[in-house]
């Protein structure tokens, strides 16, 4: 295997034992046996299980938010782009094995000293928001600036509210939910 896809494997590896059992309740060995690796392999491509993490959480956010613009612009209509989000977690739902969001799972286990993970899953909730504000922005005539900011963070807590919930109860009514109540937050917009 090549360094680049052994690389690249190590992150799949890792990523879906810390998806499905959680990042404290995986351990270097585990991944290293996951992987069929040496330990100095897996050292020569991470320093640590914190950097396999980041780089694990950087990759599921960017194809997470490739997939997003992507069902984004594939939708017909200013209302359709504003809740394309929610077609998307939707269709994350109907994956196998859906857990809730990598990130927040990984959030809800990390110690006050873990800052470096914590500041990833921050900026990539920000990255999130700062998209759905765009997506604002492009869909919806004459917003003020704080106008933008609470229909897309409307949008985004309704998403992150779902994600969860429907995690929590193995149901997608949540999805539902959340994506019949998002019309609310833009009733009396002038829609593009």
């Amino acid at each position: 295997m090549q360094r680049n896809e052994l690389h690249k494997h190590i992150i799949s590896s890792a990523g879906e034992l810390f998806y499905s059992q959680g990042y404290n309740s995986t351990g270097v060995n585990e991944i290293i046996k996951k992987c069929d690796i040496a330990k100095a392999t897996l050292y020569s491509h991470f320093k640590s299980k914190e950097d396999i993490c980041i780089a694990y959480l950087n990759q599921r956010h960017s194809v997470f938010m490739d997939s997003f613009k992507s069902y984004v612009e594939n939708r017909k209509g200013s209302r359709a782009k504003l809740l394309a989000i929610f077609d998307l977690l939707r269709d994350m739902y109907l994956e196998e094995n859906f857990q809730g969001c990598w990130a927040l799972k990984t959030l809800g286990e990390l110690s006050p000293d873990q800052t470096n993970i914590l500041k990833v899953i921050q900026q990539q909730k920000k990255e999130l928001l700062l998209y759905l504000g765009e997506i604002v922005g492009d869909t919806i005539s004459n917003l003020s600036k704080a106008e933008t900011e609470k229909i897309s963070g409307g949008l985004y807590l309704l998403y992150e509210s779902a994600v969860t919930e429907s995690h929590l109860f193995k149901n997608d009514w949540p999805i539902f939910m959340a994506k019949s109540i998002a019309p609310s937050l833009f009733i009396n917009a002038e829609l593009a």
